[in-house]
């Protein structure tokens, strides 16, 4: 679904990603290891079409979108949830949904009732604010903002951060439910490596802008010491 050749990307004539090389297969969960400052987020974000591509292929479902306005990228199946969430805190939980449905077919009018059935929590809080919620049911709407548009590949940066366990268990098991009954492929950056292991089924490491390692997440439940070798500060 998804192939990198040779990415190079930063910010201000600042190289980060020093030739990605990845590949993504169709209706699976992946996950993106490594230590802070590796490159992670830069490549999520270049992928979106939010840091601007030097060099190298980003091919969608065949097609080159290295170069592609976040827009447009959006429009051929890519959603994005970044880290930090960025849900609108003054408007209301449908309508941070209903901007999920914005240049999607049937528009902002449609009711984003996909995602309540995915997230009932936020049924109940339909008509909130949604800065009053918590932390995580601001992560639950940031990701069902982009499931409503029904994506083909959902980008997804730390989900767990300040988070308590048991949401980010919840959280898990919808992404699980999702990808398994609609064909939604995931690419997951995330420190929590237990929730990792629990939803990826492959893995690339990431050091110094390069996937230097990629590994089976039931190789790495059974061998700690590959985990240890590319995540020890």
């Amino acid at each position: 679904m998804l192939t990198v050749q040779g990415l190079e990307a930063g910010y201000r004539g600042s190289r980060v990603l020093n030739g990605i090389d990845l590949e993504v297969a169709e209706g699976g969960i992946a996950a993106l290891l490594g230590r802070n400052g590796m490159g992670k987020t830069t490549l999520m974000r270049a992928l979106m079409g939010l840091v601007p591509v030097a060099a190298g292929r980003i091919v969608f479902q065949g097609r080159d979108i290295a170069g592609l306005r976040p827009y447009a990228i959006s429009n051929l199946g890519i959603a994005y949830v970044p880290q930090g969430r960025e849900i609108f805190a003054d408007f209301t939980v449908e309508e941070n949904l209903k901007l999920g449905l914005v240049g999607k077919p049937g528009g902002a009018g449609t009711d984003p009732a996909s995602a309540y059935r995915h997230f009932p929590i936020l049924a109940e809080r339909r008509g909130q604010k949604a800065g009053t919620l918590s932390g995580g049911q601001q992560q639950q709407l940031a990701i069902a903002r982009a499931l409503v548009g029904r994506p083909r590949l959902l980008l997804l940066d730390e989900p767990s951060e300040g988070i308590q366990p048991s949401i980010v268990l919840q959280i898990a098991e919808i992404l699980r439910r999702v990808a398994a009954e609609d064909g939604l492929t995931v690419l997951l950056v995330e420190q929590n490596v237990e929730i990792v292991l629990s939803l990826a089924a492959d893995c690339a490491f990431i050091e110094k802008g390069r996937v230097v390692a990629r590994h089976a997440a039931a190789e790495l439940a059974r061998d700690r010491d590959i985990l240890h070798r590319y995540l020890a500060v």
